[in-house]
C-alpha cells in the first residue's frame, strides 16, 4: 500500500466501468485502497440517481456523497431549493452540486443553467454546505451569479478546472479552491500547467472525474479513483522541484498533505460529518479554517 493518503475530491463512483476488476466493485475499491486513496467524495449528477450515490456514501466509510443536478442534465427533474436541502440533510452528504454552467456544450440553453444554478446556490446558502462547480465557456455568468446570489456567503470548489487565470484568482478572491483533474497531464494543457504554477497550493485540490478523463498513462482508458495519484504526481511537479522530493517537504508545502487537508476543510458542514473540518459553509464559518 502506497505511504501516501490521497483524496479524490470528485469521481462518480456509480457510473465506473468495471472491467479492469472483472465487474468486482469491492475489487476496484481494494485497488483505491492500494493505491493510497483514503477518501473519495462521490458526486451526484441528478435527482433520479441521487438514491444510488447516497447508498455508496452509506456502505462505505470512507465515501461521501454531494447532492445536485449537473448543467448537461436537462432531462433531470428540475432541482428546488427544498429538495436539494432536505436531501443534504444526510450526514454523509457535504456538498451540493454538480452544478454551474457549460455554454460551451450547451450554449442555447443558457436560461435553464442559470435556473438551475441559482437554485443550487440558494441551496448552499441555506445548508451552509459548499457547492461543487462546473464551469466551462461561462466565466462571466458563472461569477456573476455567484455574486449576486451568493452574496458572500457560498464558498466551494470550482472542479475540474480549465478555464483562465483570472477565473481561478477570482474564485479564490471569493473563498473557492480550484480542484485540477487529469487533464492537467494531457500534453495540450500547457496553459492550464501555468495556471497551476500560478495558484497558491493552499487553494488546490486534486480529482478524477473518473470515469472520465484518465490522466497519462492511462489516457483513453477507464478512469479510476486510484489515478488520482497521476494527478497529484503532475500538479507537484509544477508546484515543487522534483516529485521524488515532496515526501521530504514540510507539511505546509507537500502536495499531497495540502491537497488533503485542504479537501477536509472543504468539504466537512459541521456535526455529524467528523471526518472534514469546517471551513466554506456560510461566511463567517472559517474558525475550522486551515492555515
Amino acid at each position: 500500500m502506497s505511504d501516501v493518503a490521497f483524496v479524490d475530491s470528485h469521481c462518480h463512483l456509480d457510473r465506473l466501468n468495471l472491467d479492469a476488476h472483472n465487474g468486482d466493485f469491492d475489487a476496484m475499491m481494494a485497488a483505491t485502497a492500494e493505491a493510497g486513496v483514503s477518501h473519495m467524495l462521490c458526486i451526484g449528477v441528478d435527482l433520479e440517481t441521487f438514491p444510488d450515490v447516497q447508498a455508496l456514501a452509506e456502505q462505505h466509510d470512507h465515501v461521501y456523497a454531494s447532492v445536485g443536478v449537473h448543467p448537461l442534465y436537462k432531462e433531470s427533474r428540475e432541482p428546488q431549493v427544498s429538495e436539494l436541502v432536505e436531501r443534504a440533510s444526510h450526514p454523509k452528504v457535504v456538498a451540493i452540486g454538480e452544478t454551474g454552467l457549460d455554454y460551451f456544450n450547451a450554449k442555447e440553453q443558457r436560461e435553464w443553467q442559470q435556473r438551475y444554478f441559482i437554485a443550487h446556490i440558494q441551496a448552499a446558502r441555506e445548508t451552509g454546505l459548499p457547492l461543487v462547480i462546473h464551469t466551462r465557456g461561462a466565466k462571466d455568468d458563472t461569477l456573476a451569479l455567484l455574486r449576486e446570489y451568493g452574496q458572500g456567503q457560498v464558498r466551494g470548489v470550482l472542479h475540474c478546472f480549465t478555464e483562465d487565470l483570472d477565473m481561478a484568482q477570482q474564485a479564490i478572491d471569493m473563498g473557492f479552491y480550484i480542484s485540477i483533474s487529469g487533464i492537467i497531464t494531457f500534453r495540450n494543457a500547457e496553459t492550464l500547467r501555468d495556471t497551476v504554477k500560478a495558484l497558491p497550493l493552499e487553494r488546490l485540490l486534486i480529482e478524477t472525474d473518473s470515469p472520465w478523463l484518465a490522466p497519462v498513462p492511462f489516457r483513453g482508458k477507464p478512469n479510476e479513483p486510484r489515478y488520482v495519484a497521476q494527478v497529484a504526481e503532475c500538479v507537484a511537479q509544477l508546484k515543487v522541484s522534483t516529485w521524488l522530493n515532496w515526501r521530504a517537504l514540510p507539511v505546509t508545502i507537500s502536495l499531497p498533505s495540502s491537497t488533503r487537508r485542504n479537501h477536509e476543510s472543504e468539504f466537512d458542514a459541521g456535526a455529524g460529518r467528523p471526518w472534514w473540518r469546517s471551513l466554506c459553509g456560510a461566511a463567517g464559518a472559517a474558525d475550522g479554517a486551515s492555515s
